[in-house]
């Protein structure tokens, strides 16, 4: 059975809410409609609705009208099997000593790399998008430098993969992994089980830091933010309140055109930036809390 995917953009969130509101209400009704910002700074919003029956054409044509967004863009996917698809498509993936891979590449892990088996699923964070690389090798190069963190946290955690490579090689640390989204917590927790450290990462439902075990295990030595410009400029504050004096963050899920301004939010909330890497589109920064900021709380 082929699954129908309607696409269009529009300006402002609240606008691009009450259009998926609306397209939720179609005949035949959407097996699921999705709202995304598109995060270049334009302010577009990406609305998209998939159906397993083929779309009423007028009745978008009509509501792409009436909120003023583009004309919806259709298409008409195959039956496939997308998880089985994506797990033949990725090769493995290496940042310095780590080796990320899926159980279909389990045959190729070099004996001498830190292996971290990731496997294709709706959560983010496979290590292969520049983001999640960004962040794995800014670790391995600070790990490499002797930066050994007694406590981690992995803010937006997704698959774990980041909290995985924390944990592998920091065996005394207090490594925990949160994302506000439930089916990632539930794959996050999966991962640690696939790659055994079961009783080396606590998983959680939260939102940034907003969860009793975050509050109580602070400050870190080290946070992982592989999230959106959006989620990370709001967490500039919390971060600086629950980081250690010179304790440092890996930051992505930003573009390169983004970096400066996400930069300049947490200067004023008290970092220093060390290192930054440009991977394509996508950016990775690491900054320190510096002991100004610290004193002034």
């Amino acid at each position: 059975m082929p699954t129908y995917t309607a696409l269009t953009t529009l300006m402002g969130e609240d606008a691009a809410n009450a259009l998926a509101e609306a397209i939720e209400k179609m005949e035949p009704e959407p097996t699921g409609v999705g709202v995304f910002e598109i995060e270049d700074d334009s302010g577009l919003w990406e609305v998209g609705a998939y159906f397993l029956e083929a779309p009423n054409e007028a009745v978008l044509e009509l509501l792409a009208m009436a909120f003023d967004a583009k004309p919806f863009a259709l298409s008409e996917l195959p039956e496939i099997d997308w998880v089985a698809k994506v797990r033949r498509e990725l090769s493995p993936v290496e940042a310095g000593r780590f080796f990320v891979y899926g159980s279909h590449d389990a045959d190729k892990v070099p004996a001498d790399k830190i292996a971290l088996q990731i496997e294709a699923t709706v959560a983010f964070g496979t290590g292969h998008h520049g983001t999640t690389l960004g962040c794995l090798r800014a670790f391995d190069r600070l790990y490499g430098e002797g930066f050994r963190p007694a406590k981690v946290a992995d803010i937006g955690c997704g698959t774990a993969v980041l909290a995985l490579a924390a944990a592998a090689v920091l065996p005394d640390a207090l490594v925990l992994a949160s994302d506000i989204d439930e089916v990632a917590v539930d794959v996050a927790e999966a991962n640690v089980a696939i790659n055994h450290m079961e009783g080396r990462i606590e998983t959680m439902e939260a939102a940034g830091f907003a969860h009793p075990r975050l509050a109580e295990a602070a400050p870190y030595d080290l946070v992982f933010a592989n999230i959106l410009k959006g989620p990370l400029v709001e967490l500039a504050p919390d971060m600086a309140k629950h980081l250690a004096h010179n304790g440092l963050i890996i930051l992505s899920g930003l573009l390169v055109v983004q970096a400066d301004s996400i930069t300049a939010a947490y200067v004023a909330n008290g970092f220093t930036p060390e290192a930054r890497e440009d991977l394509g589109e996508w950016s990775c920064l690491v900054m320190r809390r510096n002991l100004e900021a610290k004193l002034s709380q």
